[in-house]
């Protein structure tokens, strides 16, 4: 009887949905916690400003920074003296879902769709290219919220994200993503 009375399980979220959610924001800001594969973790700020753009702000000790702009990745080490390193953002499982268009319907992207209590996971890939790894998103509903993703690269390294309050429709100054105005900054 008391099975009958609480409310139903959580559904899987569609992917239609899942899609429609990423192409519906063009700005979004959290507080994180990242979870490194060699156990580290970090805590900071993150700033997505669709299509193509996304900013990690490390808290100290850290305090390292983490831009994608215009393509490409920049990874600013605070404890280094070195310009950053610099890498294509498609070869980032990241790319899937700072593309224009999100469409997780596209073939052989999907590579797991699973329901877990209130939470949807989704693993997707590039289809072209799953030599560079997966990307795992985990969501809830009522409304559909972004909580975390898991980024398993080319070699198998894991990194885990654990979004705070994922705050839609934040005013992100462009100039937050200018991968050259931060070298500049910085002396390099």
């Amino acid at each position: 009887m008391l099975a009958m009375a609480s409310p139903a399980s959580a559904q899987k979220i569609p992917l239609d949905q899942l899609s429609a959610y990423f192409n519906a924001f063009k700005t979004a800001a959290a507080s994180f916690t990242q979870m490194n594969d060699d156990g580290s973790v970090s805590t900071g700020n993150i700033m997505i400003r669709r299509p193509g753009r996304i900013r990690f702000e490390y808290d100290a000790p850290n305090d390292s920074l983490v831009l994608a702009s215009q393509g490409q990745v920049a990874v600013f080490d605070a404890k280094s003296n070195q310009p950053p390193e610099r890498f294509p953002l498609v070869r980032t499982p990241l790319y899937l879902i700072l593309a224009k268009t999100v469409d997780f319907s596209q073939a052989k992207m999907v590579i797991g769709h699973a329901q877990d209590g209130p939470a949807t996971t989704v693993t997707a890939q590039d289809p072209k290219h799953p030599e560079y790894g997966t990307i795992q998103l985990v969501f809830t509903a009522d409304p559909v919220t972004l909580r975390q993703w898991i980024v398993t690269d080319g070699s198998g390294q894991q990194t885990t994200v654990v979004l705070g309050d994922f705050k839609l429709g934040e005013k992100l100054r462009l100039s937050l993503f200018d991968i050259k105005a931060e070298m500049t900054a910085r002396g390099f």
